[in-house]
């Protein structure tokens, strides 16, 4: 038996242990076709049949969670998510008490972006996942690509591979892609001059169609029943679709994230037009890590810095202009 099939077996097997003891498990199905995996309500062994694990599963169940507090869950989760669900932990958005975590090491998973240029995806008619290869089955016969071509840019520099937490682990654990985050893409990106980034910025947020997807596909986006985006009272936004809205509702969107985003990447997966808004966040991340040496969702036990108060912070030197 090949080791995936081993690993699935495990989760299946896991998640039927747990039923008695949870309203329901969510976890992945296939989905309408062989790229695309969907999430899946676990509540007989009939549904636990249908689970599935591997590089189609990009979704991130955790943004779930906050929605269904009062009930007991089940939640399967690749280290990305896992850093997720610490994170909602920490801010006592959720009770640890009320989950039961199935964690499987992650490989990668798919950026479909990139697939399309290589490949009309329509057209493919099963997937294989072997190694470093994906094996694309299509009329006209197989298209073998290298796995490191297609995957999200997130799993290029992922160092969570591995559920951070987690009551059953599914799988071996596996080797991070690196040590620390070197934020390349953002030292590219700030290269440009003020100007050309501005523009740069100008031309993606044009292209906004104020779907609110991003919002809506963020775990830590937890007050979209009262989001300025659709507040009245106060009326931050219009419902005008200038690039001065558009741009303000993302500034707005990242600062709210500062320090709390996990970079699951869901925010730009989830853009229908292909904006780039993961490079906001990674930009106020690798300020809150250089100034308060903090990452949202790795220590359980750590509190967020924007939710405590020093007089005295090691890289902060304002005392002399306050007082």
């Amino acid at each position: 038996m090949a080791a995936d099939d081993r690993r699935l077996d495990e989760l299946r097997a896991s998640v039927i242990s747990e039923l008695p003891n949870v309203d329901f498990v969510l976890g992945y199905a296939r989905g309408f076709d062989a790229l695309h995996a969907t999430p899946v309500t676990v509540r007989t062994e009939a549904d636990a049949a249908k689970l599935i694990f591997d590089a189609t599963c990009v979704q991130n169940l955790a943004t779930s969670l906050y929605g269904l507090g009062g009930k007991r869950i089940g939640l399967v989760v690749k280290g990305c998510d896992s850093r997720s669900v610490i994170q909602l932990l920490q801010e006592k958005l959720i009770e640890r008490d009320s989950l039961v975590i199935f964690g499987l090491p992650c490989d990668g998973v798919l950026d479909l972006a990139k697939l399309r240029v290589r490949a009309d995806i329509t057209q493919v008619r099963g997937a294989e996942f072997d190694g470093d290869e994906v094996r694309l089955l299509l009329p006209e016969g197989a298209k073998t690509l290298p796995r490191r071509d297609v995957l999200a840019d997130k799993c290029l520099r992922c160092r969570y591979p591995n559920p951070l937490v987690v009551d059953h682990l599914i799988g071996q654990e596996l080797t991070p892609q690196g040590a620390e985050d070197t934020y390349a893409d953002l030292d590219g990106f700030e290269k440009l001059s003020p100007q050309e980034r501005f523009d740069f910025w100008k031309r993606q947020m044009s292209r906004c169609i104020r779907c609110y997807a991003c919002r809506n596909a963020c775990p830590m986006c937890v007050c979209k029943h009262v989001c300025l985006a659709d507040s009245r009272d106060p009326h931050w936004l219009s419902a005008e679709a200038t690039l001065q809205e558009k741009w303000l509702f993302q500034v707005m969107h990242a600062l709210h994230l500062a320090g709390r985003c996990t970079e699951c990447g869901e925010c730009q997966r989830s853009c229908p037009m292909g904006i780039p808004i993961l490079l906001l966040k990674r930009k106020m991340n690798r300020e809150l890590k250089e100034v308060f040496n903090y990452e949202a969702g790795v220590d359980p036990e750590a509190v967020p810095p924007l939710h405590t108060f020093l007089m005295e912070e090691d890289k902060i030197k304002d005392r002399g202009q306050l007082w």
